[in-house]
């Protein structure tokens, strides 16, 4: 029923990007973060994971123009200390964990080191090496006035809103894992010390899968509403099982007006949501493609029609489980909810077909999201044909031609 409504389509629009910074042969840098304080260019788990933020944009053509003004700025400031920058969501040969440097901070933000030396004590820090693209979208505030039923305050309208939607987002994020996956391939020292070489162990994106960024236990959250799902986070914080809501390891977020805390978000409300399963995808300059970012764009406005469920512990076990599932690598292998996995993608795909039956512009695009399942024609395995006889050089090879300082 929103296709009806004149600003569906409008929203805001950001994005983060994770890259590790590397030296010219590759390593990974021990060199301080260079950007300083400014919060475009910032870090995240390790000093060298270097984060390019970008402000939010009324369409995703002036986000990727922004992307590409950070890169640019970043790969300029790289040349001069002879660095680039690790164009893959697995990281480059590591020797052992003392390559890895925890993210340095001091005076009021010492609080963020000490949180990563706590993730760095309960996970090891290989598994913070792993590199992806965080998606922000909110709707637009017409569009939410538009719709407002007038029940209630707007701000617990608009939370129900994207409350729901995220529900929907954890339990069909399959999907977009199995459109976007792009890191099949490993160097084998993620496995350990004193390891070396090209790695595949059936995973289109490890990050994705069940050995990648995840929590050591499935969080079960209260999905009652907004404050039953704050409350239940921060039973898992009280009990010293989170440290933080930060460390929820899960493919959505609800993000706050206000600072990044619960406390914003039931008192400020949500801004936006923010989508985390994407991988750094080498086939493209920026790590990311603009038409995967509208496909995406496209999904969360179809999710919006579904109707609510009730999302009990055992759906979210099922997610889990599926959004795990769709990061293998073989098609012929995977099911969701007891489908094959190609069948599953298929009948969202044509459902999102029949959806946007008179919006030419989304069905190219969605087309386009099919030919990748129905020809096999994914990323990943492109990604593996280029990476698999060699990764550190042949991702080095792109890396420096995409990634930093000088083309080759």
């Amino acid at each position: 029923m929103y296709l009806k409504n004149k600003y569906i389509f409008d929203g805001l629009f950001g994005l983060e990007r994770e890259t590790l910074r590397v030296t010219a042969d590759g390593t990974m840098s021990k060199k301080p973060h260079p950007f300083g304080e400014n919060k475009y260019l910032d870090r995240d788990f390790c000093e060298n994971q270097l984060e390019l933020i970008t402000p939010a944009f009324e369409s995703i053509d002036d986000l990727m123009l922004s992307l590409e003004k950070l890169d640019k700025d970043a790969r300029a400031a790289l040349r001069d200390i002879n660095e680039y920058m690790w164009m893959n969501s697995n990281p480059p040969h590591i020797d052992s964990e003392n390559d890895i440097s925890v993210a340095h901070f001091t005076g009021e933000k010492m609080f963020k080191q000490d949180y990563r030396m706590n993730l760095e004590r309960r996970y090891g820090k290989r598994l913070m090496l792993y590199s992806g693209i965080h998606f922000n979208f909110s709707f637009s505030g017409q569009f939410i006035s538009s719709i407002y039923d007038g029940s209630g305050s707007i701000k617990d309208f608009t939370n129900a809103l994207y409350f729901r939607l995220s529900k929907q987002v954890f339990r069909y994020s399959w999907l977009i894992v199995l459109l976007t996956a792009a890191g099949p391939v490993y160097d084998l020292s993620l496995d350990g010390d004193g390891l070396s070489g090209s790695g595949f162990d059936g995973y289109s994106t490890r990050r994705n899968g069940d050995k990648g960024y995840w929590n050591q236990f499935i969080p079960i959250l209260d999905y009652t509403d907004l404050n039953s799902y704050v409350r239940s986070i921060k039973e898992y914080i009280k009990k010293g099982i989170l440290f933080s809501a930060g460390e929820l390891y899960l493919p959505v977020r609800l993000k706050p007006h206000g600072s990044n805390t619960l406390e914003a978000l039931v008192e400020n409300g949500v801004e936006h949501i923010e989508l985390r399963m994407f991988d750094l995808n080498p086939l493209s300059p920026l790590g990311v493609f603009r038409e995967d970012l509208e496909f995406a764009h496209y999904f969360l406005l179809y999710l919006t029609n579904l109707p609510d469920f009730e999302f009990t512990p055992e759906l979210q076990e099922t997610a889990v489980k599926n959004h795990q599932a769709a990061a293998r690598y073989d098609l012929s292998e995977m099911t969701i909810n007891g489908y094959s996995a190609e069948d599953a993608a298929k009948g969202m795909l044509d459902d999102m077909t029949e959806y946007f039956r008179d919006f030419p512009d989304v069905l190219e695009n969605i087309n386009r999201q099919k030919e990748k399942i129905t020809t096999n024609n994914r990323y990943c395995v492109k990604v593996y044909e280029k990476l698999i006889d060699d990764f550190q050089s042949e991702m080095l090879k792109i890396t420096k031609k995409n990634g930093g300082g000088s083309n080759v």
